[in-house]
């Protein structure tokens, strides 16, 4: 052991022994305290993943706010706001709008939804991501059985302040479109930051997942097929799911990376590259 090591170990051990002025006891309760703590959270997050946290974190909040609009929908209580919102796009729509929004409304649409999922999924197997192909299959087959379960139990009658300008079909809420964009966009992005090793292109993805979603949501608004709380419900329930799916994904693969850890490589995420300097 060298001289340095050997100062260094001493001057740490008079340290923790010196008296921390009258309240010596209840400070080395504290930082003794801390310190366990700290080997602890470190544990919990190299086994189960910070996702796994805050993917039911998520899921938790958004179900219950779910709930909670749910039951003002029902009670009448966002139909003023919902009229108004409508009567203002409606007055605002110009043909050349109209036009781009019908365009954009297709990307929430089942067929479009599932060819993107499709892709993703055979892009993912492919390239030994079978877990996260599995979850983004699991993801938008869970979303389209929770949707329609979700719509026969509200069962509302859609929006009748204008004439639509594309077809819509089943009850208003909650919103298949805005539910399918924010789980199918969002577990798609989520997949793709997973292996991507910049910073900042992970930023661009999730900003361009969000905006798409954004973007899709008002198109049903402007073409008078949902009122605002639907589409608000949709991408709450959506988030729900997604969420609770993230997390089902990183449980898994901390579980397995226990069991087998080199047959689990390749579910890895990609490492963070630091900035030049």
């Amino acid at each position: 052991m060298s001289t340095h090591t050997a100062h260094h170990r001493t001057s740490s051990d008079e340290r923790r022994t010196l008296r921390r002025g009258r309240a010596h006891v209840f400070w080395n309760l504290i930082y003794g305290g801390l310190r366990a703590l700290g080997l602890r959270i470190s544990s919990f997050y190299v086994t189960v993943g910070v996702f796994l946290v805050v993917g039911a974190l998520v899921a938790v909040v958004a179900t219950l706010g779910f709930a909670e609009l749910a039951e003002h929908v029902l009670a009448g209580g966002t139909q003023a706001f919902d009229v108004a919102v409508l009567q203002w796009l409606h007055a605002h729509q110009t043909p050349q709008l109209t036009a781009l929004m019908v365009e954009m409304t297709y990307l929430g649409t089942g067929t479009v939804v599932v060819m993107i999922v499709g892709v993703t999924a055979l892009f993912l197997w492919h390239t030994e991501h079978k877990y996260s192909a599995r979850l983004l299959l699991a993801s938008t087959i869970g979303n389209i059985v929770l949707n329609g379960a979700l719509k026969f139990v509200y069962h509302r009658s859609r929006p009748s302040l204008f004439a639509w300008q594309t077809t819509a079909l089943s009850s208003s809420f909650p919103s298949g479109h805005a539910m399918s964009a924010t789980v199918v966009y969002g577990t798609v992005a989520y997949l793709l930051m997973r292996l991507q090793k910049h910073h900042w292109a992970r930023m661009l993805t999730l900003a361009g997942a969000i905006l798409l979603v954004l973007l899709i949501c008002l198109t049903r608004l402007y073409l008078g097929v949902h009122y605002p709380s639907d589409v608000i419900g949709g991408m709450i329930v959506g988030l729900a799911w997604a969420a609770f799916c993230m997390a089902t994904l990183e449980a898994s693969l901390a579980y397995a990376r226990r069991r087998a850890p080199r047959g689990f490589i390749e579910e890895r995420p990609a490492p963070v590259e630091a900035p030049a300097t």
